[in-house]
């Protein structure tokens, strides 16, 4: 399979510090693919570079057979970018504000059709103040579909909602990569990694210190004869919590 994305010794410095060492890596067409990592570890850099936000010091970064550096302008038409927080005019609906990002890549969308996408439909004549976190994080990621992006960034999209939000969003999440969309993704959560992404990029002190399918990961990790300190529980004080309170989103959500 051709890679729709293909880092090649990426690196990044700021003074003495090395942010990103000689990072590389392909990215699958129709794949959610995993950048994890401790905070400090150069996710965030990596990702600014691929999106054209940062520069490159040394390496090369090819976008659906677009060379990062010289075609920048190319590559922001055909990226979508759903940051983990992110500010919207106020007074404008969810619609006309979908409307107005379409107009902004001269493209006529259909706001109901991509709110649609993220559930959100009933909420088109809203504003984005008066809906909750996980809708807005929904919303955010509506407005990163409005050009129909080869790759759809997410950083985090799931940071500060409650189980019944984050689960509904890997539910959207998982619908757009079966629609023909390539993920990648940061977050925290490694059970969100495990049940979202196909390969996962672990990265440490700027370098990728793992690169392989999350049970990939977890089977060489049991092969060198890894044991728990304490023996795994069959069930979390999530499930409790889901078990208790139902999947399903609240009205407010």
């Amino acid at each position: 399979m051709t890679p729709v994305l293909e880092v090649n010794n990426l690196s990044k410095r700021y003074g003495d510090l090395v942010a990103v060492n000689a990072v590389s890596f392909p990215v699958n067409r129709q794949e959610v693919f995993g950048i994890l990592g401790p905070n400090g570890a150069g996710k965030t850099t990596t990702l600014e570079m691929i999106e054209t936000l940062r520069p490159l010091d040394s390496g090369s970064i090819t976008l659906d057979g677009m060379d990062v550096t010289k075609q920048p302008q190319k590559v922001k038409q055909r990226i979508g970018v759903q940051l983990q927080s992110s500010s919207f005019f106020d007074k404008l609906s969810l619609t006309e504000l979908l409307k107005l990002f379409g107009e902004m890549y001269g493209r006529q969308i259909d706001p109901l059709a991509l709110l649609n996408e993220v559930e959100l439909k009933e909420k088109a004549k809203s504003y984005v103040a008066d809906l909750s976190g996980g809708q807005k994080q929904r919303f955010s990621i509506a407005a990163a579909l409005v050009n129909d992006p080869v790759i759809l960034f997410l950083d985090e999209p799931t940071t500060g909602l409650d189980p019944q939000a984050r689960r509904h969003l890997w539910g959207v999440i998982k619908r757009i990569r079966s629609e023909g969309k390539t993920i990648v993704l940061t977050t925290h959560y490694m059970e969100e990694a495990e049940e979202l992404c196909d390969r996962v990029a672990i990265m440490d002190s700027g370098k990728i210190i793992a690169n392989a399918p999350p049970q990939e990961l977890i089977r060489k990790l049991l092969g060198k004869g890894f044991k728990k300190e304490r023996v795994e529980r069959l069930a979390s004080l999530e499930d409790v919590f889901l078990d208790l309170t139902g999947h399903s989103l609240r009205a407010e959500q």
